[in-house]
C-alpha cells in the first residue's frame, strides 16, 4: 500500500501563492547530531517584499540547480537497489574521509568562535569522531530501509480499465539549513531515498565541512554507483542571498525544505511562496510536560531531565506545565533537577510569554518555563494555544487524567510517561527525517521521511497491461 504523500503542486508566478507546510525538524538519540528545529504555529504570509537581487548568489544557485535538473532525470527510473549502492558507498567513504572531515571541521569552528559565536551554535556546529560514526549508522539504515511502494491499484471501472495510485519523485528538492553539518548528509540521503536530486544550501559557519562531506563523501559514492554526481549539489556561495535565491527559482527548485530558526527561516519561507516555489518550513519548536496532580514524583524527575539532554534542539522540554495542587511541591522539585543540570526553572510572574522558545534564545538556552494550570484539560488548551504544537508529554498515575490531557492536546506528539524527545523519524519510525511536521491541515504530520516527498499520480491502463503494470511499479 503506498504511503501519504504531500501534494506538491501549486503555482509558478509570483501571483500565485502555495500553502507553506510548516515543519520542525526533528533529532535522533541514534543520530550523532540533532537536525533543526521549527513549526510556525500561527501566522500566514500576507505580504513579503523581494529579496534583492545579488548576481552571484543567483548563478551559484542556478548553476547548482541545473546540475541537479540534470540528475533528476536518470533518478527518475533508477531502480532503488541502485540507490541503495550510493547510500551504503557514502557511509563507507565517510569513514575513510573522517580525518578529511574533522580537519575542515576544526577550521569553520574555529573561525566561528572566533566571530562570536554562541557556545549552543557551536555544539551544533561541532563534529567529532562519535558524531561522525552516528551519521554512518544513519547512512546504513537508511539504504536498508524498504522503499515505498511506487503503485498500487485502487479500482477497476466499469469498462474494465484499471486505476492506480503512482508514486512520482519530485524532480529537484533544494534545502536551506542551519551550519549543521551532518545535516548535509540527512538531507541528501533521504532526498535521494525518494529519487530526486538535492540543492543544498548550508549556514556559511559549515560551508567548509559540508563541502568536503559533498566532495568526497557524497559525489565519489553517487559516482561509484552509477549515478550523476550533480544529484547532490551543494551551493558554494555564502550568505543569505544565496538561501533567498535558493527559495525563489520555481523553475529549476520546485520544492525547497527550509530550516533554521526563528524570522529568519519564516522570511525565507514567505519569499519562497511569493515566488510560486512549494515550502517546507522549519521555524519553531518547543515540547511541553504537564504534570498532573496524580503525578509520581520519580517518574516527573526522569521526565525533566530525559527532557532537556540537548538544549538546541526542537522538542527539548520547554514549558512545564503543574497542577496547581501541587504546583508549589512540584515546582521546586523541578528548580532542584533542572538547577543541577546547569538549567533554570522560570517561575511566575513571566517575562516572556509562555510558549518562548527557550532553543532559540542564544544565550538563554539552559531555561524552562513553569506555569501553574487547574487541570489537564487547561493544560492541554495552553499548550495549544502557546506552544506551536510540536509535542507534549504528561505525567500521571491517573489514567482518567492522562486521557482527558491527552484528549484534549491537538498538537503532533501526544506522550504518556515518556520524554517529547521522542518526537523522532528515527524512533518512532525507524527512519531518519527531514523533519516534523506541525500543520493543521492535511498532509504528513509528525516526522517527514522519503516516502512524504513524492507526487501522487493516477494511472489508468488496460486490464491486459501486465508488462506496463510490472514496469512502473519498478
Amino acid at each position: 500500500m503506498v504511503p501519504d504523500v504531500v501534494c506538491l503542486g501549486g503555482g509558478q508566478g509570483a501571483h500565485q501563492v502555495p500553502n507553506v507546510v510548516c515543519l520542525s525538524g526533528g533529532h535522533s538519540a541514534h543520530q550523532a547530531h540533532d537536525v533543526g528545529c521549527s513549526a510556525p504555529y500561527a501566522w500566514r504570509v500576507t505580504a513579503v517584499s523581494a529579496a534583492p537581487e545579488n548576481d552571484a548568489a543567483t548563478s551559484a544557485v542556478r548553476t547548482a540547480a541545473a546540475a541537479a535538473a540534470a540528475a533528476a532525470v536518470v533518478l527518475r527510473t533508477a531502480p532503488d537497489e541502485q540507490v541503495r549502492t550510493a547510500l551504503l558507498a557514502a557511509a563507507r567513504r565517510l569513514g575513510e574521509a573522517e580525518g578529511a572531515v574533522l580537519a575542515a571541521n576544526a577550521q569553520d569552528v574555529a573561525a566561528a568562535e572566533a566571530g562570536g559565536m554562541s557556545a549552543g551554535l557551536l555544539d551544533r556546529l561541532r563534529l567529532d569522531a562519535g558524531r561522525l560514526e552516528g551519521a554512518e549508522q544513519q547512512l546504513l539504515e537508511l539504504a536498508g530501509t524498504e522503499p515505498a511502494a511506487r503503485l498500487r491499484h485502487v479500482r477497476d471501472l466499469p469498462d474494465g480499465s484499471r486505476v492506480y495510485e503512482r508514486r512520482v519523485p519530485v524532480g529537484v528538492i533544494g534545502a536551506t539549513y542551519e551550519a549543521r553539518p551532518a545535516v548535509t548528509l540527512d538531507v541528501a540521503g533521504q532526498v535521494l531515498r525518494a529519487r530526486s536530486a538535492a540543492v543544498l544550501r548550508t549556514g556559511s559557519a559549515a560551508l567548509g565541512t559540508a563541502a568536503v562531506l559533498v566532495d568526497e563523501v557524497v559525489a565519489p559514492a553517487l559516482h561509484e554507483a552509477g549515478l550523476p554526481e550533480g544529484a547532490v549539489s551543494l551551493v558554494r556561495e555564502p550568505g543569505h542571498a544565496a538561501a533567498e535565491a535558493l527559495v525563489t527559482q520555481p523553475d529549476l527548485v520546485p520544492l525547497v525544505i527550509v530550516r533554521g530558526s526563528g524570522d529568519t527561516t519564516r522570511r525565507l519561507s514567505a519569499l519562497g511562496a511569493s515566488a510560486g516555489v512549494r515550502v517546507l518550513a522549519h521555524a519553531d519548536g518547543g515540547g511541553v510536560l504537564y504534570a498532573d496532580a496524580s503525578a509520581d514524583p520519580e517518574q516527573f524527575r526522569a521526565l525533566l531531565a530525559s527532557g532537556v539532554d540537548r538544549l538546541g534542539v526542537c522538542n527539548r522540554l520547554n514549558l512545564l506545565l503543574v497542577h496547581r495542587d501541587r504546583f508549589d511541591e512540584l515546582s521546586g522539585v523541578a528548580s532542584e533537577v533542572l538547577g543541577g543540570l546547569g538549567v533554570q526553572a522560570l517561575l511566575p510572574p513571566h517575562e516572556q510569554r509562555l510558549g518562548h522558545e527557550w532553543a532559540l534564545d542564544s544565550g538563554r538556552e539552559a531555561s524552562v518555563t513553569v506555569a501553574p494550570v487547574d487541570g489537564p484539560v487547561e493544560a492541554a488548551a495552553l499548550a495549544s494555544r502557546e506552544t506551536s504544537g510540536i509535542a507534549a508529554t504528561v505525567c500521571a498515575t491517573d489514567e482518567a487524567a492522562a486521557l482527558a490531557f491527552l484528549g484534549a492536546w491537538d498538537g503532533t506528539g501526544a506522550f504518556w510517561g515518556t520524554t517529547t524527545r521522542l518526537l523522532d523519524g528515527y524512533k518512532l519510525l525507524g527512519v531518519p527525517e527531514t523533519g516534523i511536521s506541525v500543520d493543521r491541515f492535511p498532509g504528513p504530520r509528525g516526522p517527514v521521511t522519503f516516502p512524504d516527498l513524492a507526487l501522487r499520480q493516477f494511472v489508468v491502463l488496460p486490464p491486459d497491461a501486465g508488462a506496463v503494470v510490472d514496469g512502473l511499479a519498478g
